[in-house]
């Protein structure tokens, strides 16, 4: 079957271009200068103007093109008339060029479970460590995370800025690296894209965890596995994207604190390569939506 006239391939194409509509408004929202932060739960536990922005971005672009969705966001919100410019109605070509895995084509809309995080590694954002933040779309079936989308919206941001600095100086442009942002997706029976596998360097064992959200337990934990050396980042998105750039060996948070909606998408990202996502106790994680 044509992916194209698959309801999953369809929504994997547009929520590629819906969580780059979401990376353009977490741009926008920093350039404009008023975040908007408030607290929910703690001082670690923040919500800005990007994270509500990019959610009701997200979820409404998805209820008006697949209705019959279940749609899972990480930010409690009022239900209000969503400003048209926040829709994004495309879907990325190249995905819909894509076969269907056979055991998804006939999978209907209300089959499916979408799990969203707008804005992954928000304190980081507030901080402008602007690398660690990624927008999350996760598609479970069956309670099994099988496709999903990371959009990292500041992704070259650094290259970025030196490539603006050259063009100050009128100095030569920095090459293709330098654009900002990438969209990476993948589904489970066909592969990953947008980004290059890489292996950590042979004989090291590197072990990233969280930066935001550390205690005994997840220092202890860490600590056990001796490792060469221990990276401490922002986001969960950020930290499995660590892994499949060869960057880490293994993500470990020996707490509770991570939500479905923080791993779905970049579980399956993983998954794909050969990688594998799992609770402490190595049992696979469930994403069914009265989970």
């Amino acid at each position: 079957m044509a992916s194209s006239n698959t309801v999953l391939m369809r929504l994997v194409a547009s929520a590629y271009s819906i969580a780059q509509k979401a990376g353009m408004i977490v741009r926008r929202v920093i350039a404009e200068g008023d975040l908007g932060i408030v607290e929910k739960t703690c001082a670690t536990d923040l919500q800005t103007k990007a994270d509500r922005l990019a959610q009701m971005s997200i979820c409404s672009s998805l209820a008006r093109k697949f209705p019959k969705l279940t749609i899972i966001g990480e930010e409690d919100l009022p239900s209000e008339e969503v400003d048209q410019e926040l829709i994004e109605d495309s879907q990325w070509e190249e995905i819909l060029k894509q076969p269907c895995p056979s055991q998804y084509s006939a999978i209907k809309e209300e089959d499916l479970v979408v799990w969203v995080d707008p804005l992954d590694g928000t304190k980081e954002y507030t901080e402008g460590l602007l690398d660690n933040v990624t927008v999350l779309i996760g598609i479970a079936y069956e309670g099994k995370a099988i496709a999903g989308v990371i959009n990292q919206p500041y992704y070259n941001y650094e290259n970025n800025e030196k490539q603006q600095l050259r063009e100050h100086r009128n100095e030569a442009k920095a090459g293709p690296d330098a654009v900002l942002g990438r969209t990476i997706w993948g589904v489970l029976g066909l592969g990953a894209f947008g980004f290059q596998l890489k292996e950590v360097p042979a004989g090291k064992h590197i072990i990233t965890t969280t930066r935001s959200h550390s205690n005994k337990l997840v220092t202890d934990c860490v600590a056990a596995m001796n490792p060469d050396a221990v990276l401490r980042v922002g986001g969960a998105g950020n930290k499995i994207i660590q892994l499949i750039e060869g960057k880490a060996s293994a993500y470990v948070f020996a707490s509770p604190g991570c939500k479905k909606w923080d791993t779905c998408a970049p579980e399956v990202i993983l998954h794909a390569v050969g990688g594998k996502l799992t609770d402490i106790h190595g049992n696979v994680l469930q994403y069914h939506k009265d989970v």
